[in-house]
């Protein structure tokens, strides 16, 4: 009991951390007795049913007492009065109303397993809809109501004729009969004693006596004999209906618990559809994104967007531009999800993880009494949040109470902590010493809240990736502090300190678009290797069913020949006639290769190398031949080169090759002797040059260094190359040249 009391003790002091006492109070008042926030057992069952029910239109359950002492009555064969069977009653009947209406879907098959024994139904039509006991089904019970009905009318009839006699008259206040404590009263002056015997039972607000006639005592009397005797009756009925309801306690248990599941879900409906607020359930995950959620205790808000996906959000910026209120809000929405709380909120377009402990550091902590400072009681508070695990964590304010550098420190470490435990945390500060040393974290998001400087005052706006100013003199000059005491103020601070806060800003900004640059790159080249990848497979695939087919047609053309030699044995010619043009026919009809003309090639001739046309400047032994092409000599092998001129004509053939430029960018010369990777290089050159990249890397590793020597050289002295540096040293460092052509 004590730790479940602590437990909600710690949700409603988290309710009111997060300013949501007054919708929470708002959207019990929906309840039809009272319940716990979490509905234990399966939330995603639970949602599903919430959606179903809100899909049907019905009426408020009525206001039900709580079961407990019901149920423990009856476990010990006790008698419930009826004010208690009439809670039973109340509950069945309502469930009836919703079996009766013949729904479909989730909800119609969850009302057709209510079953109500016939036990159940001769206890029942003893209540009217009001909850009374239904007289007129018990002969004596109605006799003895009609009996007092004539002893209530007789005692009218006596003081009615009391208030005409003339000397009471004087002391009448007014000519009505006064019914006090369940008493016929008359009200009178004082001094009505000498003509008038009974007894007072009141004393009106104007000083007057309500008292009731001696007259009457006897009649009185007789009906109060009949009331034991009505009650007498009564209790039979109780006793008898608590036997029947006992033997129904396996029922009366299922009903109850039925109903508590049926209130949750009618309250969260209810409430949405009063506030027209939106129904979101949190995801199986630890993602946050809020699109147009409003804080309800705001009115008039902004709505708030925000994208908090990783592991720290940092909210930096103005004062009183909204930080605190961006934190409470991002706690508030993951608590209403986890209990399925309505909310304001677009909810196609959001996302709420889920958080097993949700817990807010908010609040000043200093505490003279127990003697205990701001940074003392946030330690404190500290220490505990490092008990939990996969725990959202909100801390406004973070460096409260200390040096702010220090606490930058501290903090940090702390946040690294944390972040291993499988926390998720949201921070604001003004100081930029701590979101400097974490902006360069991938896990961190940063925020910032904007502030108009033409108008001089917060949005209420907020910007992603961005460590924002606090605006404190601006904030202090809006709310009061004289231009005086300002403009000093920023004297004393200075020029440098709002450089260096300005630097810092830029600093950590620049850090960040480097990474994100970083990022889009590896993910580019990781596109790229798996494009490869994917080729590969590809040819890997297309020659195994290459092989695949020509298996196939091997077997087959072996089978026609074992028909021909069968045909063969039997002496039948024109079947093996037929035999061997069906084998020949199964055979692949094989391609001829263009025949390779050999042309000669001499100095002077007018050649096509790849896509460009030159003329040959000189040969070395007809297998290579320097040629120029638009005052760009080129080496090329005498096999790739076509002749341009004396050709016999042929018909045009047009082809567009979409040629992707990064497939040749580079060239790897490791094991290659010093000229051989010269001439390999020249070649690489030269193809680069024609495919118009200007551009290129250089693979040719470190080991002695003679061919990095030679590679230098070569490079330097070619007269295309531009200038070359070393790689960076996530592609290969100082092994490696990248080259500007």
């Amino acid at each position: 009991m004590r730790v479940e009391n602590s437990a909600k003790s710690k949700i409603e002091h988290l309710i009111t951390q997060l300013d949501l006492d007054e919708h929470i109070n708002h959207f019990k008042s929906f309840f039809s007795r009272e319940s716990e926030l979490y509905i234990e057992g399966d939330q995603e069952l639970h949602f599903r049913y919430i959606q179903a029910l809100d899909k049907i239109e019905f009426n408020a359950p009525p206001k039900v007492a709580d079961f407990s002492t019901i149920k423990l009555h009856l476990l010990k064969r006790g008698v419930l009065n009826f004010e208690q069977i009439f809670e039973i009653v109340k509950v069945v009947r309502f469930f009836r109303y919703f079996k009766n209406r013949q729904l479909d879907g989730l909800i119609g098959e969850w009302m057709q397993k209510f079953t109500i024994d016939e036990k159940f139904n001769e206890v029942e039509k003893y209540f009217t809809k009001d909850g009374k006991f239904e007289e007129n089904l018990d002969e004596q019970l109605f006799g003895l109501g009609a009996r007092i009905k004539e002893h209530r009318t007789n005692i009218n009839g006596s003081i009615r004729r009391m208030m005409s006699n003339s000397k009471l008259s004087g002391y009448l206040v007014d000519t009505q009969v006064h019914l006090v404590n369940d008493e016929e009263c008359l009200l009178v002056r004082g001094g009505f004693n000498h003509v008038l015997k009974g007894a007072v039972v009141g004393r009106s607000t104007g000083g007057f006596f309500y008292v009731s006639p001696d007259i009457i005592l006897k009649t009185k009397e007789q009906i109060r004999y009949i009331e034991q005797e009505r009650e007498a009756i009564f209790y039979s009925y109780a006793k008898e209906f608590s036997l029947k309801l006992a033997e129904l306690q396996g029922f009366i248990n299922f009903v109850d618990k039925e109903f508590t599941k049926f209130d949750n879900y009618q309250a969260r409906v209810l409430f949405a559809r009063a506030k027209n607020y939106q129904l979101v359930k949190s995801k199986n995950d630890s993602k946050i994104h809020l699109k147009d959620f409003y804080h309800p205790a705001l009115h008039n808000a902004k709505p708030i967007n925000v994208d908090f996906s990783k592991n720290i959000l940092m909210i930096t910026g103005v004062n009183a531009g909204g930080k605190t209120m961006l934190l409470k809000s991002i706690l508030a929405s993951a608590f209403m999800a986890k209990y399925i709380i309505p909310m304001r909120i677009n909810e196609t377009q959001s996302h709420i993880g889920s958080f097993k402990n949700i817990l807010a550091i908010i609040d000043d902590p200093q505490n003279v009494k127990n003697d205990i400072s701001t940074f003392a009681g946030r330690m404190q508070e500290f220490s505990r949040i490092f008990e939990y695990k996969a725990a959202l964590v909100g801390v406004d304010e973070i460096e409260l109470g200390t040096d702010s550098d220090e606490a930058a420190a501290l903090f940090k470490v702390m946040l690294d902590e944390l972040i291993k435990r499988g926390q998720k945390v949201v921070v604001t500060t003004h100081h930029k010493r701590l979101a400097a040393l974490m902006a360069d974290r991938e896990d961190v998001e940063l925020m910032a809240a904007i502030y108009d400087e033409d108008m001089r005052m917060p949005t209420y706006e907020f910007m992603h990736g961005i460590i924002g100013k606090s605006y404190a003199f601006e904030t202090a000059s809006r709310y009061g502090i004289s231009n005086a005491i300002v403009n000093e103020a920023k004297v004393v601070y200075g020029d440098n300190s709002q450089r260096l806060n300005l630097l810092i800003e830029r600093g950590s900004q620049l850090e960040r678009e480097l990474k994100q640059k970083h990022k889009k790159v590896d993910e580019k080249l990781h596109e790229l290797e798996l494009k490869e990848l994917s080729l590969k497979e590809q040819r890997e695939l297309l020659e195994k069913e290459l092989d695949t087919q020509k298996a196939s047609l091997k077997r087959s053309y072996e089978e026609a020949i074992r028909e021909a030699k069968e045909a063969a044995k039997a002496g039948d010619t024109q079947a093996i006639h037929r035999a061997m043009n069906k084998a020949n026919q199964k055979l692949p009809v094989e391609k001829k290769e263009p025949e390779i003309v050999v042309r000669e090639f001499k100095v002077g001739d007018r050649v096509k190398y790849h896509s460009q046309k030159g003329i040959i400047i000189s040969m070395k032994d007809d297998k290579e031949a320097i040629i120029e092409v638009d005052g760009m000599r080129i080496r090329a092998k005498t096999k790739q080169l076509k002749h341009t001129q004396s050709l016999p004509s042929k018909p045009k053939t047009h082809l567009k090759v979409s040629v992707e430029k990064r497939a040749g960018l580079k060239c790897d010369l490791h094991g290659m002797r010093a000229d051989e990777a010269c001439e390999v290089l020249d070649k690489f050159l030269s193809d680069a040059l024609l495919n118009g990249w200007d551009e290129v890397i250089v693979y040719h590793g470190i080991g002695t260094g003679k061919l990095s020597y030679a590679v230098k050289n070569f490079l330097t002295a070619h007269p295309k190359v531009k200038k070359f540096t070393d790689a960076p040293q996530h592609m290969g460092g100082f092994g490696a040249k990248v080259v500007t052509l």
